[in-house]
């Protein structure tokens, strides 16, 4: 079995540190792994496997000798040394929005359109995380019934803002419950605990924040059909983990709860959580940690008369919206590379 040499860049931070956890759990076969970050984190050890590695420091260089390059550390890192280390021939998958509307750069999640990608594209987009769960969902009811239009509100988690805004969430409750003044917001436009912010990302020109026009255009990228008609809501909630969506889709041809209920409970990657009599349906608390997307509420609108259904869908961002997403294309381009399929536990 052959092993691969790799890089995680931007290695410290909360999405960097999942996707060595990920590579650790799902036994990916690697050879040798290197960590690299700005100069602040130059020296700092983090674990793989049992073994401490010293973080270096991130130059142009860094994907020289290297086979497949993790990046997660912003837009303007990725922009500046994504394509060097593409040039030297390393695959290289970043989890910024810097590549992700590119018209000759992949924008891949593994479950829908692992087709995309390719042996002489280097370069590979990660999806935004509320769009990777939200079109894993999608995937299976648009193959049945072809969706015209989807309605999404998504209620994301501090994490989504990376550690400082799980500090800023942290800071703030400890301040509460010891009856002390909450420090003012640094990382979000308002004090996030206990509020919710219908904000995330800056405002553009037609109303919508940069974020839900992520989800609108990477959706329509990523599922191959531009004829969706997309509309979202983004909003920034005090849990710190795991983001959900409320999903209102309509249809051309008609599709029952239950036959969505069963299509769902057979797609790649989701776990159906739907029996409301019972108090059954995702939450936060169940997909934290967790390597699956949950999906359950599932109804008809009662609204209209059009084919319409309306559902429920909770993952953890920080996993198959990040970390386990770039991980699982990893997996691929290796099997490409070895030319046959090796084993992956799940």
């Amino acid at each position: 079995m052959r092993k691969f040499k790799i890089a995680v860049v931007g290695a410290t931070g909360a999405v960097g540190l999942e996707m060595i956890k990920m590579l650790e759990s799902r036994n990916f076969p690697v050879e040798s792994i290197k960590f690299l970050a700005s100069e602040r984190s130059i020296g700092k050890k983090l674990t793989y496997n049992g073994e401490e590695i010293s973080v270096e420091l991130l130059t142009k260089d860094g994907g020289k000798g290297v086979d497949i390059a993790l990046f997660s550390a912003g837009t303007t890192v990725s922009k500046e040394f994504a394509p060097f280390f593409a040039s030297d021939g390393c695959f290289v998958i970043d989890n910024s929005s810097a590549w992700r509307m590119e018209k000759d750069i992949p924008l891949v999640v593994p479950e829908v359109n692992p087709h995309d990608l390719e042996k002489d594209k280097k370069l590979i987009a990660n999806p935004n995380c509320s769009t990777i769960q939200m079109v894993i969902a999608l995937k299976p009811l648009h193959d049945f019934a072809k969706i015209k239009r989807v309605i999404v509100s998504t209620y994301q988690s501090v994490s989504g803002a990376g550690q400082k805004g799980i500090n800023e969430l942290t800071e703030q409750v400890k301040a509460w419950a010891s009856g002390e003044s909450i420090p003012s917001a640094n990382n979000f436009q308002y004090q996030i605990a206990f509020n919710l912010i219908p904000q995330i990302d800056v405002f553009m020109g037609n109303g919508y924040t940069k974020e839900e026009m992520k989800m609108t255009n990477e959706t329509k990228k990523i599922m191959g059909d531009n004829s969706i008609e997309i509309s979202a809501t983004c909003i920034r909630v005090p849990v710190f983990r795991s983001h959900c969506e409320n999903v209102w889709i309509e249809t051309e041809k008609p599709i029952s709860p239950q036959q969505a209920k069963e299509l769902l409970s057979k797609a790649e990657g989701i776990q159906l959580m739907d029996e409301p009599e019972n108090k059954k349906y995702p939450m936060p608390l169940f997909a934290e940690n967790m390597q699956t997307i949950y999906v359950g509420r599932i109804r008809s609108d009662i609204s209209t008369k059009n084919n319409a259904l309306t559902f429920w869908i909770v993952a953890d961002n920080l996993l198959k919206g990040a970390a386990l997403n770039a991980v699982q294309i990893a997996e691929i381009i290796a099997k490409q590379k070895l030319l046959c399929a090796y084993k992956i536990d799940s």
